[in-house]
């Protein structure tokens, strides 16, 4: 039995993975450019969002991404997408205790890397996190992700949390599939392949 750990997030051209969905969803250390995700949203947009949901068996998500969708999708119509993300497991990582209302929420207390870990040796199917870049950084410095479903947006932000921020964990990843939308949204996914092969072109 283990679960599958896979990464799912919205990152700007240059790597920015802040604020993605309006102004003010995360504006820390003074970042203006929230928002920058909707101008670019298309059916093919809404088709892989609903298949990678479709696909995934839980949710692990950060205390701030927890907090941003548990405010919104218990109120989202069935019919509109509200019955998969409702009704299927979800997991906050956070060190301190909370009181979780979203229905189907089991809160993880302590650090991430030994929590998390045990909810893969403990579960089985694929475990989607979505946004919580606090979280991702820690999952990347245990090794504990195993796959990347990157959207990367057309727009360049110069500023902003980073996917893979300076002083990331070294890993090697083998590309498994590469689309575009129509509104120029990359869709890339990786698997992680171990740590990085060297060599040299002279």
């Amino acid at each position: 039995m283990a679960s599958r750990l896979v990464v799912s997030t919205f990152v700007s051209l240059d790597g920015v993975m802040q604020g993605p969905g309006g102004p003010g969803e995360d504006d820390s250390n003074g970042f203006p450019h929230g928002g920058w995700l909707p101008p670019h949203v298309d059916e093919g947009f809404g088709r892989i969002m609903g298949e990678q949901f479709e696909r995934a068996d839980g949710l692990l998500l950060g205390r701030r991404s927890y907090d941003i969708l548990a405010s919104h999708w218990p109120h989202v119509p069935d019919e509109e997408g509200g019955a998969k993300i409702n009704s299927m497991a979800k997991y906050v990582a956070t060190r301190k205790p909370m009181n979780a209302q979203w229905r189907n929420t089991q809160v993880l207390v302590g650090e991430a890397a030994q929590t998390v870990a045990e909810l893969k040796r403990s579960t089985d199917g694929e475990i989607l996190v979505q946004g919580s870049g606090d979280l991702i950084r820690s999952l990347q410095e245990a090794e504990l992700v195993d796959e990347y479903r990157l959207l990367v947006f057309p727009v360049v932000l110069g500023q902003g949390k980073r996917l893979f921020a300076e002083g990331a964990t070294p890993a090697g990843l083998k590309l498994t599939g590469a689309t575009a939308t129509d509104a120029g949204v990359a869709y890339l996914t990786y698997e992680w392949a171990g740590k990085p092969v060297y060599g040299s072109v002279v």
